[in-house]
């Protein structure tokens, strides 16, 4: 199974002339195993219809699909999993209303958070941000690679390095102790969103 996982924005999409449908088609068809629906900005019924239209493209790849914050979306659509921040809904909350055979991400930060969240439910982690990146305008506290590496060092649970990574990054990340690599940019803004993710694999791959 790759371990390439994007996170959606519609906004990046539809700068290069794409729908979201049609990024996450052409990424998993290309190889991504793993997709978050991260839309901060949708109305309720925009992002239910959305996440319809997702599930179904990424049941016929056998993918995941993960809804970012919303868990009354992830519930409607019966999606895969939930992926939380550290100001979202608690995870153990989470827990209870998804019930135990989805999967929960949660958002890593630094070494204290990773700690805060020793004994939660979780079935792995979004390590950020690694490197500064556009789609995430507070970027204070980068972690950089050597934060990565340390806190990947720190747990068993499986994570996903987030934050400025494509093509120029992804070996740098590939070579360190991060189960995987999340991008966003990489692949809804690009011409060609199955050619961007053949080749963020291969790189990945090679590394």
């Amino acid at each position: 199974m790759s371990s390439l996982y994007l996170v959606t924005d519609s906004a990046i999409a539809q700068q290069a002339g794409h729908t979201l449908a049609y990024v996450v088609d052409e990424a998993c068809r290309a190889g991504i195993r793993w997709v978050q629906l991260r839309e901060k900005s949708l109305s309720t019924r925009a992002f239910l219809e959305l996440g319809t239209v997702l599930k179904r493209i990424t049941q016929t790849y056998g993918a995941n699909l993960i809804i970012n914050d919303r868990v009354d979306i992830a519930l409607a659509i019966d999606a895969d999993g939930v992926h939380v921040g550290q100001d979202d809904m608690p995870c153990s909350l989470v827990r209870s209303l998804i019930g135990p055979n989805k999967i929960i991400g949660l958002s890593i930060n630094n070494l204290a958070e990773l700690e805060a969240a020793r004994d939660v439910d979780v079935n792995y982690l979004g390590i950020a941000t690694i490197f500064p990146t556009s789609t995430k305008q507070d970027t204070s506290s980068l972690l950089g690679l050597e934060g990565l590496q340390l806190i990947c060092q720190r747990t068993t649970l499986p994570t996903f390095a987030i934050g400025g990574i494509n093509t120029r990054t992804i070996q740098e990340i590939a070579r360190t102790r991060a189960t995987g690599s999340a991008v966003v940019s990489a692949i809804c803004g690009h011409p060609s969103p199955y050619e961007a993710t053949r080749e963020l694999i291969k790189l990945m791959d090679d590394a």
